[in-house]
């Protein structure tokens, strides 16, 4: 008589594991498959454009109800052309645009080195820095100081915490799109000026607080978001001006 075994489970048995052949797998797909799930899925291509880019169109064909994928693909990728040329374009003027700023600035930095004196500075300020910034009005504005006294010189007058309070605490420059000055900072020309640009002055030696503006009648011409790095740099350059050439108290 054979004796009969019994199995008892097992808690440390491997657990049981599919044949090879269970489970589908992706290359194991038929071009059937494929072609069923697309018809159930009718959208798939437009809502992955992208993949048109890695297939290989039919050859043209013609048929009142066949969609031609050649031609999706071409306009596609001329779409895209046409994107990358707009950008490309966008940048060929942002770097002319930039060109032109570096070089007015730098015409108006050599018209402030070469005054001989203040009142030729300040006149250099006011007359030659809109000429060749393309602005309409730019003027130099110094709060009160320990070396400040009153005079003919055609330098605005600010109260007292005007820097902050027009730039804000520890801003060095700002924009404005829009702008509204009492005359303030643009003293007679601020009835004209509609956008304005301003950087922070510091005459630290002479203990005054000041503001080289730019001023144009036209709203948007200065923007945020612009740079302000060669406006920061035309102030330094006014700063140092005023500093070696202040030999007789503001």
């Amino acid at each position: 008589m054979r004796k009969e075994t019994r199995h008892t489970p097992d808690d440390t048995a491997a657990p049981l594991v599919p044949d090879d052949g269970a489970e589908e797998r992706p290359d194991s797909l038929s071009a059937e498959t494929v072609a069923a799930y697309l018809i159930a899925h009718p959208e798939f291509l437009a809502q992955h454009p992208e993949l048109l880019q890695v297939l290989t169109p039919p050859s043209r064909w013609t048929g009142d109800a066949v969609v031609d994928i050649q031609r999706f693909m071409v306009d596609v990728l001329k779409g895209e052309m046409d994107g990358l040329r707009n950008c490309a374009q966008e940048v060929i003027e942002t770097s002319r645009s930039n060109m032109a700023n570096q070089t007015r600035t730098h015409a108006a930095v050599l018209s402030l080195l070469g005054a001989g004196d203040l009142d030729r500075l300040l006149a250099a300020v006011r007359d030659d820095l809109p000429v060749l910034l393309d602005v309409d009005v730019a003027v130099v504005g110094l709060e009160p100081g320990p070396h400040r006294t009153d005079d003919d010189r055609p330098i605005q007058d600010l109260a007292e915490g005007d820097v902050d309070r027009i730039l804000g605490p520890r801003q060095e420059a700002a924009l404005y799109p829009s702008l509204h000055d009492d005359g303030t900072v643009f003293a007679g020309g601020g009835g004209l000026v509609q956008s304005a640009a301003m950087a922070r002055i510091h005459l630290e030696p002479h203990g005054v607080a000041g503001l080289l503006a730019l001023g144009s009648r036209h709203p948007g011409t200065f923007q945020h978001g612009q740079g302000t790095e060669l406006l920061r740099f035309l102030a330094r350059v006014t700063e140092r001006c005023l500093a070696r050439l202040m030999t007789a108290p503001l």
